[in-house]
């Protein structure tokens, strides 16, 4: 019981110590000390010195120092049955004697000690997009981004800690701290997974880390192997002679593929060709290319067993030699037939054309006649009487014109002949025809005061003359009338007719061969 009770007492020292503050007539539980009996022994005599601390609690007025039993105090209800009040009465006769020590413990003293320490600087804040770039067998590659705020310190570097799946045990990679915002972290173990962050460090402390949402799981990421053939290459790569080589060809793979260079089934020959290959891609040069480097290459990219395979074709190409056999066909008037043959040489490229060029004895200079001229032969005009011409040919591939020219080994002397003009004779033709008319007129209905035409359209040659009549009568000098007559088409203009304009109009042609006529009704309406 003695075990039991000691606790409460402690307890309900403040709790006495308020009750002294409080009026006498709540001491009056004073004659609860009579229950004191029941704890006979003087063991608890003993126990005191562990209810010194009680007072210390009453002592301490400042309500700080009764925080720390606060959460005690529930289980005081459930001693409410026992005598505690009595040991509290018990406890509250020495209390004034246990004052006097009180003073010098009080620990509130140096509270006013955290307001005299200068503000910390703040630290940097946190970096930014933290990502993986390339995971490995046994190492990734991390990447992020600069904090925004670098703090008043300046920034001394990064610091990069890893943690096993399922652990919290965080270490450090680096055991100092470093600017780049690149880390590759080595010595993994393959097909374990491994949480990332990443804390700026300055003077005045670390930011709060980046960390990675996803554990990063550790094993390297198989790639089918691929090649990427750039546009330019796809097509026939073509350079001159004496020419640099040097060409580039990425291509991808995971684990890091091998990679070989044949031509003709054969592998190449390293004093002309030399090859580099990297992670990333294969680098082919030659210093100067000469016309047997020329060919298809084979690019093969292998990874257990998996490839893939691309064909370089290089043309190395050079200036064609000159025509052949060039020689004057003929000459005639102003005129100069040429003939030769295809260069022996092409210069390892298609001949594209060749150029014609001539040269008169007075001047001595070459002027170009033809350009790209297909075909191996060719006509010349437009040569002046009198003077003596003489003719070369180059020859043009992709690389231009040849170094030298065919030179014809005749001249040509364009001379002036005597011609005489016999016109041709063109038979001559009859052409009188008597009057016919093609268009004939055709009858009207018109108004009252409403002009009118009729047309009718005649051939004839010599050109018949026209006649109009109205009513079998002959229609002459009336200004009532107008005719006209163009390009064999007749026309009567019939200005503002009345009721007696009405009747047959006659259109009649005549020339010396014959006569023609036709003739049409017109009626004129009276509006009611």
């Amino acid at each position: 019981m003695t075990g039991k009770s000691a606790p409460p007492a402690k307890k309900t020292a403040p709790a006495a110590a308020k009750k002294k503050a409080v009026p006498a007539p709540k001491e009056e539980t004073a004659p609860k000390e009579e229950a004191a009996p029941k704890e006979e022994t003087t063991p608890k005599e003993e126990t005191a010195p562990k209810e010194e601390t009680a007072p210390k609690e009453e002592a301490a007025p400042a309500p700080a120092t009764e925080e720390p039993p606060a959460p005690e105090q529930p289980p005081v209800p459930r001693d409410e049955p026992a005598p505690i009040p009595t040991e509290a009465g018990a406890d509250v006769t020495p209390a004034p004697a246990e004052g006097s020590p009180a003073p010098p413990a009080e620990p509130p003293a140096p509270a006013p000690e955290p307001e005299l320490e200068k503000p910390k600087e703040e630290p940097p804040s946190c970096p930014l997009s933290l990502a993986v770039e390339e995971v490995s067998e046994n190492s990734f590659t991390l990447t992020w981004k600069a904090p925004e705020q670098m703090g008043r310190a300046g920034l001394d570097g990064y610091v990069v800690e890893i943690c096993k799946d399922g652990s919290s045990d965080w270490k450090a990679v680096n055991q100092e701290p470093f600017l780049s915002t690149r880390y590759t972290i080595p010595d993994l173990s393959s097909g374990e997974k491994v949480h990332v962050r990443v804390m700026a460090v300055s003077a005045s402390g670390a930011s709060v880390p980046a960390t990675l949402e996803q554990p990063v799981l550790i094993r390297e990421i198989l790639q089918l192997p691929k090649i990427r053939m750039p546009r330019h290459l796809r097509e026939t790569y073509i350079r001159h002679v004496g020419d640099a080589v040097n060409i580039m060809i990425p291509f991808q793979g995971k684990p890091q593929p091998e990679v070989s260079w044949t031509k003709g089934g054969q592998p190449l020959d390293s004093s002309r060709i030399n090859i580099r290959n990297t992670a990333q891609d294969t680098i082919f040069y030659i210093r100067q290319a000469q016309r047997g480097d020329s060919g298809k290459y084979e690019l093969t990219v292998q990874i257990n067993g998996a490839e893939d395979r691309v064909i370089l074709d290089i043309q190395v190409v050079e200036p064609p030699g000159p025509p052949q056999n060039l020689k004057l066909v003929d000459v005639w008037g102003f005129n100069v037939a040429l003939e030769w043959t295809p260069p022996a040489d092409n210069g390892n490229s298609e001949i594209k054309g060749y150029r014609v060029q001539k040269s008169d004895k007075k001047s001595g200079k070459w002027f170009t006649v033809l350009e790209r001229c297909t075909r191996t032969s060719c006509t010349i005009s437009d040569l002046i009487i009198g003077n003596t011409y003489s003719f070369r040919v180059f020859s043009e591939n992709i690389c231009g014109l040849s170094n030298s020219a065919a030179v014809a080994s005749g001249v040509a002397n364009i001379e002036k002949t005597k011609t005489t003009y016999q016109p041709e004779k063109i038979p001559q033709r009859d052409m009188m025809e008597p009057p016919k008319f093609t268009q004939p007129l055709t009858d009207r209905t018109t108004t009252r005061g409403y002009s009118t035409h009729l047309f009718c359209s005649v051939r004839g040659f010599p050109q018949p003359k026209i006649i109009w009549l109205k009513n079998q009568m002959e229609i002459r000098e009336d200004p009532k009338y107008i005719a006209l007559i163009d390009q064999g088409v007749c026309s009567l203009e019939i200005r503002k007719p009345g009721p007696f304009d009405g009747g047959v109009y006659t259109c009649k042609a005549v020339n010396p061969l014959g006569e023609a006529s036709v003739d049409c009704r017109l009626d004129v309406k009276v509006p009611k």
